[in-house]
């Protein structure tokens, strides 16, 4: 690698001066963090019903005894021939880390609209275990945005990642959080789409601390299902 080259003490100048920076972000971070947790909650008021695989188990039972709940919007449509490699590469982190924020009061459940067969075998092949259940035959994608029909593509109204217009794809990914109070009402308190999710996928984090960064040659261009690298 063509890299500027200096002796230590020329460097540990530099690493203070990019300290300084890191901190300040940080702070920065901390306090959009604050404001993210503050944002207004909308109650749900649907009683979404999805497959499981011990059946047919509700939004509120996908807390279990926790009081907040992350969905990850899977992009896996009703006879998908392959397995988005981006969603792949988010659902590879989620197993590690929910051992630990399952202890701090929050669920996971991975949400699609392919049926349970089809869920199963993607999530066999990659040896996952989070739970991961089927929205076939309700609204819950499509009302948290990330399922669009063809009417709404066709027509301009299919609007991803609050202002991007879809046209192609019928399903997208994302994250939605939901919180559960002590009547047992859900509220909605979050959704990102897009870039947003780079926010779980700690691989990133490791590589942008490395000299090649993401070493992309177009986004995520290397990212394989980890049984084909």
């Amino acid at each position: 690698m063509d890299h500027t080259i200096v002796s230590r003490a020329a460097w540990l100048d530099a690493r203070k001066a990019l300290l300084a920076k890191e901190r300040a972000m940080t702070h920065a971070l901390d306090a959009l963090r604050t404001e993210r947790r503050a944002l207004p909650w909308v109650e749900v008021d649907k009683a979404y019903v999805f497959d499981g695989p011990d059946g047919e188990v509700t939004l509120s039972e996908l807390f279990g005894d926790r009081s907040q709940l992350a969905v990850y919007h899977f992009m896996l449509a009703p006879g998908a021939t392959g397995i988005c490699t981006g969603c792949a590469f988010t659902a590879d982190h989620v197993d590690a880390a929910r051992q630990h924020f399952e202890q701090a009061d929050l669920a996971f459940a991975a949400i699609s609209r392919a049926p349970l067969d089809e869920i199963e075998a993607v999530r066999r092949r990659m040896g996952w275990t989070f739970p991961w259940v089927s929205s076939r035959g309700n609204d819950f994608n499509h009302d948290y945005g990330v399922f669009f029909t063809p009417e709404e593509r066709a027509a301009g109204q299919a609007i991803y990642n609050y202002g991007t217009p879809i046209r192609t794809s019928s399903d997208m990914h994302g994250i939605s959080i939901f919180a559960k109070d002590s009547d047992d009402r859900i509220f909605h308190s979050y959704s990102t789409y897009h870039r947003g999710t780079e926010l779980v996928m700690g691989a990133f984090s490791w590589l942008d601390l490395a000299p090649k960064g993401r070493n992309e040659q177009g986004t995520m261009n290397w990212v394989r299902l980890h049984d084909e690298y």
